[in-house]
């Protein structure tokens, strides 16, 4: 998945949703990787946190080479909840990176250790607390609004998190594929003195929305094969 992902980026893939009518499902922003640059795409492996790194000792044996942890902190920014044995222990088990709906902790070892982690960022004090357990814990996590398990694909990337429907992955990608070569070509044509607006006849868009104020750019794109919005 995460070769499929390669040449993309989390924007071309929410671009993609829309253009495919695929749920728009991102993570909060200010969710980042540890170390800029880093990316990560694979099956969600759900852990709800209570408080004990037992539940990621317990998903780590369901898992499967590639799975990302997706961890439900609750968004929590009062303690860190993920840190270097937990991750190293992500790694020995073929994780290929987490995903934290809160905050991490033992940044230089993490970054040591080069395993991509996306969080709201670093706090030094572990949890306090022990909750009780829910039956759901290691079958759904949430990140933010977002309700996710193993049938979800995560992407992740500078540009942030985005979870997509196993079965909507192919076709978002392929979409995403396209809209990328469309915009690509787009931007070399701005180099080269041919401005966005002459490309996309934006004039004649100007002169139909007078004439129809229902018709949109959106729409007005899509008529003349560009890319930009969706």
């Amino acid at each position: 998945m995460l070769k499929a992902f390669a040449d993309l980026s989390t924007p071309l893939l929410a671009d993609a949703c829309v253009r495919e009518n695929v749920p728009l499902r991102a993570a909060p922003p200010g969710i980042g990787a540890v170390v800029p640059g880093q990316r990560v795409a694979g099956r969600v492996l759900p852990a709800r946190h209570y408080g004990s790194v037992d539940v990621f000792l317990e998903a780590f044996g369901r898992a499967r080479p590639g799975d990302v942890l997706v961890v439900d902190n609750g968004g929590r920014q009062d303690e860190a909840c993920v840190g270097d044995l937990a991750v190293l222990e992500a790694e020995a088990a073929g994780l290929a990176g987490l995903v934290v709906w809160g905050l991490h902790r033992d940044t230089p070892e993490l970054v040591e250790i080069g395993v991509p982690v996306f969080s709201y960022g670093s706090f030094p004090p572990g949890p306090m607390r022990l909750d009780e357990r829910e039956p759901e814990a290691l079958e759904t996590a949430r990140c933010g609004p977002h309700l996710v398990s193993a049938d979800d694909i995560v992407f992740a990337d500078d540009d942030g998190v985005l979870f997509i429907g196993a079965g909507h992955a192919e076709a978002v990608l392929e979409t995403a594929h396209r809209i990328r070569r469309t915009e690509r070509d787009q931007a070399r044509r701005i180099r080269a003195g041919e401005t966005l607006r002459r490309q996309t006849a934006f004039d004649d868009y100007l002169a139909r929305r007078a004439a129809d104020p229902s018709y949109s750019f959106r729409q007005h794109l899509r008529r003349v094969g560009g890319a930009i919005e969706e």
